[in-house]
């Protein structure tokens, strides 16, 4: 892997996940208080900087084969749900995501949230923690593809630079229009990230786990093709299974079945974030405020919700929405490192878990 196919890597995934964290941030401060929302990213960016100084040095001091088997199966787990996820969308069984939804719907829910309430000298903090929230989620995201693919590939600056290129963009187009930044084709960006994080978990895992590479790092210029040509002959196969599908529908139906019926609705996110997850519904009012606050056993309940949302996030960071994908990712590369030990084609085996895993998959999101 050059330094030119790092860049572009870290890049293209740094930019998805910049594009989110700038809608929350701009919702928040159009809506709500732009000071609070610049205080929240100002205090998103510091945590950020202390979990790298933390996990930096920590990453940089593992041996290279267990971090590569560890980042490879990660990798590998994100690769995978991210292309199901981008198949469905592009086979037309998943809604598209729309950012411009996405952003109406934050500005809804931010409008429809509790008064303003000031803390700790911030004047408005719903907005601040609104945009605290989605600067650490989606930041964390950036800082895991920074610290892997720069340890992996032994030149962190350069996949810094990336990922700084990246976001320092997004955020600029993200201030200048003070919107959405509908025009991304962050749906065609999320195909592509998702199928260059596939191969390189495919790469890094079998490395890790003692496989060696036909050609070593050359063998990534047929990894990522043949992994994109998999994933459009599903997205191709997938299609005609619709259009089959709805020729039988309208082949059966019955006059008094004809109704008119809408597309799929516009995809809101691949998943719920904490930021998303914490806009109330509905608004409280400072009288029911005043009273949680008050009751002796909301103190015990909060600090029971706050640790189950720790460990939910966590949860949803590594495994993802489909433990059977990541349990299968495990088992592929326990039997690498088995195979590792009797025969050099063990690497063969990541390739088979993704013909496998993916398709498996996306039968299991259909149901």
């Amino acid at each position: 892997m050059n330094d030119t196919a790092l860049f572009i890597a870290v890049f293209l995934a740094c930019v998805v996940e910049a594009v989110e964290a700038t809608t929350i941030v701009v919702a928040a401060g159009a809506t709500r208080n732009w000071r609070s929302a610049m205080v929240g990213v100002v205090a998103g960016v510091v945590v950020l900087a202390v979990a790298v100084s933390i996990a930096g040095p920590t990453i940089s001091l593992l041996p290279l084969g267990a971090l590569r088997l560890v980042v490879g199966g990660l990798l590998l787990v994100f690769g995978l749900q991210w292309m199901r996820k981008a198949i469905l969308r592009a086979s037309g069984y998943k809604p598209l995501h729309d950012e411009a939804l996405i952003y109406q719907k934050q500005v809804a829910a931010a409008k429809s949230a509790a008064p303003s309430q000031s803390r700790f000298g911030v004047s408005d903090w719903y907005a601040f923690t609104l945009s605290f929230k989605g600067v650490v989620l989606e930041g964390l995201e950036v800082v895991f593809i920074v610290l892997t693919f720069g340890t992996n590939q032994h030149n962190l600056p350069l996949a810094a630079l990336a990922a700084g290129v990246a976001v320092v963009l997004v955020v600029i187009l993200g201030v200048a229009v003070k919107g959405p930044l509908a025009r991304v084709p962050e749906n065609t960006l999320k195909f592509i990230v998702g199928i260059m994080l596939t191969s390189f978990g495919v790469f890094w895992g079998a490395e890790g786990a003692g496989a060696l590479w036909p050609g070593s790092d050359l063998s990534l210029l047929v990894i990522i093709p043949a992994v994109a040509v998999f994933a459009l002959l599903i997205v191709l196969a997938m299609r005609a299974r619709r259009v089959s599908q709805a020729k039988g529908a309208a082949a059966s139906a019955t006059p008094a079945d004809v109704l008119v019926t809408a597309g799929p609705a516009a995809d809101s996110g691949d998943h719920t974030s904490g930021a998303a997850a914490s806009v109330p519904q509905r608004s409280a009012s400072p009288e029911t405020v005043g009273a949680s606050a008050t009751e002796p056993s909301a103190q015990p309940n909060r600090a029971v919700a706050r640790l189950k949302g720790f460990g939910l996030f966590w949860y949803d960071f590594v495994i993802g929405d489909d433990w059977q994908i990541a349990a299968g990712v495990a088992l592929g590369l326990a039997l690498t490192f088995a195979l590792s030990l009797v025969s050099p084609l063990a690497w063969i085996v990541g390739p088979i878990a993704v013909v496998l895993l993916l398709p498996w998959g996306i039968r299991r999101a259909l149901r």
